[in-house]
């Protein structure tokens, strides 16, 4: 089991197995979408925001 802060609240953000590379979820305490940047060593950050890129 990894204990990771969010960033956005720094709750702990447990997870029960490894997450997945470039894998999103939500914090369960801020509800924060966040994303797994690393998995060796766990480094969890704020999502990007997705952008509208209108046909270009």
């Amino acid at each position: 089991m990894s204990v990771q802060a969010c960033p956005e609240c720094a709750a702990d953000v447990t997870f029960a197995a490894a997450p997945e590379p470039n894998s999103l979820f939500e914090c369960g305490e801020c509800r924060g979408e966040l994303e797994v940047l690393s998995v060796d060593p766990l480094i969890i950050a704020v999502a990007p925001e997705v952008e509208e890129d209108w046909g270009e």
